[in-house]
């Protein structure tokens, strides 16, 4: 298979045109301080759906047959890919079946079911989702399109970096939130066109290191069910696409404690007045924990979403 290049990238930009949002680079002069760095924020928590996963769904359903846009859509996701295939289907006429564990956030089973797809639930502790999904897809005659694994959703991802660094010009380091590797691999193949002296580093939770252990023994390691709070990274191990690009591009893995989530989480909304996910903290907190030392430095930080149900949200800002 030819591997992917940043003119898939570019291809997928000129699809999604106009149908995703380009959103946001922010700064802060506090987070600058604390970091003692140039901190650059791509706010995909301001993204249709609330998620950067919008942009890889949209463009794989833009690359549909006739005969595959008759047929639908089927995708496994714990809420945030979910919603995207579901708004993404929608605009396009395309029916959706959408299989969630049964402890998904339920702000996002609403948002799902909200854009016209069917949930389908199932027990991510003890059932196989990739199976039930191989399973439906071929009893239904759908188009299954993973969450991660998947090279148009790759592609479609990485559209975030480019316009980052469209907006920005040339980094010193990317941070990326990582979960299943799509917005990682995308961001990579990005920065190697746009910025080829930027490290690239992913950033997963504690409890859930499978692409760092991965990374380091040089093929896919799969882990349990990680217990975080990061929701949206609650994946036992990275897609085989996305591994591909990210043991080709990626300089480092690293780890943040749920706790330095949580401050992330107060942080953005004190002093950037912004709602973020947990997940969508992930690459933050690296920088303004000193994680990764980036002190002098030019530095890119994908906030992943902002799709978190408000009393959750309040619950552990202020416990």
């Amino acid at each position: 298979m030819i591997p992917l290049q940043f003119s898939d990238i570019q291809a997928a930009a000129s699809r999604i045109a106009g149908i995703a949002h380009r959103t946001p680079v922010l700064t802060s002069r506090t987070a600058n301080a604390r970091a003692n760095a140039q901190l650059f924020f791509k706010c995909e928590n301001y993204q249709r759906t609330g998620a950067f996963k919008f942009r890889g769904a949209c463009n794989a359903l833009a690359r549909f047959t006739d005969e595959q846009r008759h047929a639908g859509v089927l995708t496994y996701s714990s809420g945030n890919h979910a919603q995207a295939i579901a708004l993404a289907a929608s605009l396009s006429g395309i029916k959706a079946a959408i299989i969630m564990p049964h402890d998904a956030p339920a702000l996002k089973v609403a948002a799902t079911k909200g854009y016209g797809a069917e949930v389908i639930v199932y027990d991510r502790y003890k059932e196989n989702r990739e199976e039930i999904g191989r399973r439906l897809a071929f009893e239904r005659g759908m188009t299954l399109i993973p969450p991660y694994d998947h090279r148009d959703v790759i592609c479609g991802q990485g559209t975030a970096a480019m316009e980052l660094f469209e907006e920005t010009g040339p980094l010193d380091v990317l941070l990326v939130c990582l979960g299943g590797g799509g917005l990682l691999a995308g961001s990579a193949i990005s920065a190697r066109a746009l910025s080829p002296n930027c490290r690239v580093i992913g950033v997963e939770p504690e409890a859930g290191d499978d692409g760092r252990q991965s990374l380091a023994k040089g093929e896919v390691v799969t882990i349990a069910v990680p217990d975080t709070i990061a929701d949206g990274a609650m994946v036992t191990h990275l897609g085989q696409h996305n591994f591909e690009v990210i043991r080709r591009d990626v300089d480092a893995i690293v780890t943040v404690s749920d706790a330095q989530l949580v401050d992330t989480m107060k942080f953005c909304a004190e002093r950037m007045k912004m709602v973020v996910e947990p997940t969508g903290c992930l690459a933050a907190a690296a920088a303004l924990h000193g994680v990764v030392p980036v002190a002098g430095l030019r530095v890119g930080i994908l906030v992943s979403g902002g799709n978190v149900d408000l009393a959750r949200f309040a619950a552990l800002v202020t416990a």
